[in-house]
């Protein structure tokens, strides 16, 4: 069998849906080595798998994008983080492949140094994206402001306005570090952001339609599998197993974003309802002032066993919390606050499996009846958790990332069936 590296970047919301494949290609008999955040390695080892940490200093680069004014604001900080980091991890990885002689590489979609460190060792190498990559695409918007699809003359008139002004103005931004950094790793440089996003051979992507747009132009190099929800094995508290009210999962970012907002909002907004609010804020605990007797702040909690007894979730827009919710059939609020997360409450609306409640019309009030409405749209979630099962999960990933490894002889039509010279 095979020898795979895996490499993340700094962020267990990239980490732990990239954790299903890994465990599955281990299944599957391969040998998998993961370079991840310090604090993970010893729980990727309590699963089997042989972890090592990334350089010390990519995660010591962190994002500053919640202080931006607008979305291209926000989205060019991002820019700016990812490459910095890729300064290291590139040079991080190919010292990790140089020790390791891997048969394959999965690269971290956001470790940007070390895509273009995969490209230069030249095996088969795929990337790994747990959200909807900033990839253009016929009939679907422009990534980032969170539009709606628009169908017809009139949508693709708007998309193609639109595209040049949002990765058009991103690129200036975007292209002269990149390319620095392709040219450092002796790879040619890029002229567009799809250039550099498509330049796996393989891009393995979390997530699946009926929650996606259709992208039928992606295909073959980008493959939709479907979500891949994962939480590490945890004790379920006592707490969580009593009788009682359906729960209400509240979620803040696990890097931190300054939406503590969200979670007074909760505490304030759900006081009183016939609900159990339990408000997870893994980037660090914030004052919340007094708790109702109907709600519980913690830092971490299983949330699977959460959602399985829960009416709503409440979100801030990551990728994995709410597709974690959708794919339990639980029905998603969210609320926005920078990063993919437009695009993601775009697409929960678009479903009609939640409500997308925009940051600044955040109050009590309204999420309190955003509660109300989502409650009632539990099957908009049930289509999209049955699309991501259909999409074959860890199991499709890993057969992607076995024929790259190993491609399936092609078998050419015979002759007589091509219209050979027994056919003239």
């Amino acid at each position: 069998m095979s020898r795979i590296l895996a490499y993340t970047s700094p962020a267990i919301g990239h980490l732990f849906p990239m954790t299903p494949l890994l465990l599955e290609l281990t299944r599957r008999g391969h040998q998998v080595e993961v370079r991840t955040l310090p604090g993970q390695v010893e729980p990727l080892r309590g699963l089997g798998l042989t972890a090592e940490p990334i350089d010390k200093r990519i995660a010591a680069i962190e994002h500053r994008d919640f202080g931006a004014k607008s979305t291209l604001d926000a989205l060019s900080a991002s820019v700016d983080v990812f490459v910095r980091r890729a300064a290291i991890d590139g040079a991080d990885l190919t010292a990790a492949i140089a020790a390791t002689s891997p048969d394959a590489v999965i690269v971290d979609f956001n470790s940007w140094g070390a895509r273009a460190a995969a490209q230069a060792w030249g095996g088969p190498w795929a990337a790994f994206c747990p959200y909807t990559p900033p990839v253009t695409s016929r009939g679907a918007p422009p990534f980032g402001p969170g539009l709606p699809p628009l169908p017809g003359p009139l949508g693709r008139l708007r998309d193609g306005l639109l595209r040049p002004l949002v990765m058009g103005q991103l690129e200036k931004r975007f292209l002269p570090g990149i390319n620095g950094i392709l040219t450092a790793n002796g790879v040619p440089a890029v002229t567009s952001a799809d250039e550099f996003f498509r330049s796996a051979p393989l891009t393995l992507v979390a997530t699946s339609e009926p929650f996606e747009y259709p992208h039928p132009d992606w295909a073959p190099d980008i493959r939709l599998i479907g979500a891949l929800p994962w939480e590490p094995p945890a004790q379920v508290p006592a707490w969580l197993q009593e009788p009682g009210d359906p729960f209400i999962l509240v979620t803040t970012s696990s890097e931190y974003q300054a939406d503590e907002a969200l979670a007074r909002a909760a505490v304030k907004g759900l006081e009183g309802e016939p609900y159990r609010v339990v408000i997870t804020m893994p980037a660090g605990l914030a004052d919340l002032g007094p708790l109702p007797a109907n709600v519980r702040v913690e830092r971490f909690v299983p949330h699977g066993p959460v959602l399985a007894r829960s009416a709503v979730a409440v979100t801030h827009g990551g990728m994995g919390a709410t597709q974690k919710a959708l794919s339990s059939g639980v029905p998603c609020i969210v609320v926005p606050f920078g990063r993919d997360q437009l695009e993601v409450a775009a697409r929960v609306k678009h479903a009609n499996a939640g409500v997308r409640l925009p940051k600044a019309k955040l109050t009590p009030e309204r999420l309190r009846h955003a509660v109300h409405h989502a409650a009632g749209m539990s099957d908009g979630a049930h289509r999209i958790a049955a699309g991501y099962r259909a999409a074959g999960g860890a199991a499709a990933g890993a057969e992607a990332i076995e024929e790259l490894i190993s491609p399936k002889p092609h078998n050419p039509e015979p002759e007589a069936a091509r219209g050979g010279p027994d056919q003239l």
